[in-house]
């Protein structure tokens, strides 16, 4: 599940998104240079090929790391899409582009968010969309929405199967979550039961507030870590922590996590903040330039759903499953360390790789100060038993996530 806003403030435009996926789905940053192609040229998504245009633009993505296409990203021309799954009544085809090859596509091809859109239909219309959205769960399929939005504004433009609807954003702000929001779009094709499983109005609810009030990119920050009328997540058999923006994986029908999250500030020239890591609660927001491609780390790693130090996202989920143990304990313990690291970042932002190697300084400190507190292990026993599954999935290292020397408080 995910969720996508857009704030119009006085002085421009907001972005933000947080990706919600299979736990141990790592995503990553990938920097793509504008390019020119051959006549008859074809590129390959993850599903389908479809034609090649004649060049594309420079984009920075946020992408799962087994599929071709993206959750989020920015290109070159201050375009920013995020996409959402949504629920409808239209069947999903066998095989087609998946909204994250849309959303790919649509940024290496567009220079404004309306463009954008219109591209977006184009390949729906002329390939559908379809196949698998889950490496995890290979029977998860879904159609899409999207936030679409540039310097001048934003477009919403939702789906079911190959027809569409559209969008212009107009008054202080937009979001879209894992429901259908366009009034007469949403009455023809909303399959309204899977919706309330995804919890999509409560959220929506959440972020469409947070859009409207947003005056700066540290708003935006907030709203993505914003776990509902609780200080840490509120936990469902049914649901995990799903009923706010800030989600966390816990429950056996929806079992989804916020493997990512991402804010654009396109104000002036184009600044785009990204976790690459899951859980924004536990993380720090880097600065990220589209022509600032990293020579090394994020820009080249590859990555798979099994433990890997060598990976920057892998290497967070230390400090995010150790924090889980006791969560309002443990974030407690470097909360204000990460607000004060992003407040001297937002007055003088620095390179991308300088951002990188300082967050992975300080999340190794963190870590070693939340693991040395030996803090109780506060989940429900249910909860404890699904987070144990995962962990044992992705070889997780002992140490950062089940110790049973310590005691256990609660169900």
């Amino acid at each position: 599940m995910c969720d996508t806003l857009v704030s119009l403030t006085n002085d421009g435009v907001l972005f933000a998104k947080n990706s919600d996926r299979d736990p141990n789905e790592a995503q990553l940053l990938a920097w793509h240079p504008a390019s020119d192609h051959e006549p008859d040229e074809r590129v390959r998504c993850t599903w389908i090929d479809v034609p090649q245009v004649a060049r594309t633009q420079a984009v920075v993505l946020s992408q799962p790391w087994w599929m071709w296409g993206a959750e989020m990203g920015a290109n070159e021309h201050g375009v920013v899409i995020g996409n959402e799954a949504v629920f409808t009544d239209q069947p999903h085809a066998e095989t087609g582009l998946l909204g994250m090859d849309l959303v790919r596509l649509a940024l290496e091809r567009s220079t404004t968010a309306e463009g954008a859109a219109s591209i977006i239909i184009d390949l729906l219309e002329a390939h559908g969309q379809g196949g698998s959205c889950s490496m995890a769960r290979p029977g998860f399929t879904y159609h899409n929405s999207f936030l679409v939005a540039d310097a001048s504004g934003a477009v919403v433009l939702e789906t079911a199967g190959r027809q569409w609807a559209t969008e212009v954003v107009t008054g202080r702000g937009r979001s879209i979550s894992n429901g259908l929001t366009i009034p007469d779009f949403a009455a023809a094709h909303a399959r309204r039961v899977r919706g309330r499983v995804a919890a999509c109005a409560r959220r929506r609810a959440r972020t469409q507030a947070s859009a409207e009030a947003a005056s700066d990119v540290a708003d935006l920050f907030a709203a993505l870590r914003d776990h509902g009328d609780q200080p840490g997540p509120r936990w469902s058999r049914v649901n995990g922590a799903l009923d706010a923006p800030c989600a966390h994986a816990g429950g056996r029908i929806t079992a989804t996590q916020t493997t990512a999250s991402w804010v654009a500030d396109l104000r002036d020239a184009p600044l785009h903040w990204a976790t690459a890591t899951a859980a924004p609660c536990t993380s720090l927001f880097r600065p990220l330039r589209v022509d600032e491609a990293l020579a090394e780390g994020p820009a080249t790693e590859s990555a798979t759903d099994r433990f890997d130090p060598a990976v920057a996202w892998w290497r967070h989920e230390r400090l995010h499953r150790a924090t889980l143990i006791d969560h309002q304990g443990a974030l407690a313990r470097y909360a204000h360390a990460r607000d004060r690291t992003e407040a001297a970042w937002l007055t003088e932002p620095p390179t991308t790789v300088d951002a990188f190697a300082e967050a992975d300084r300080l999340e190794e400190t963190w870590l070693t100060d939340v693991v040395g507190a030996e803090l109780p292990d506060r989940r429900p026993r249910w909860l404890r038993s699904l987070w144990e599954t995962w962990d044992v999935a992705a070889g997780m290292p002992a140490t950062t996530t089940a110790r049973p020397r310590m005691q256990h408080v609660g169900g």
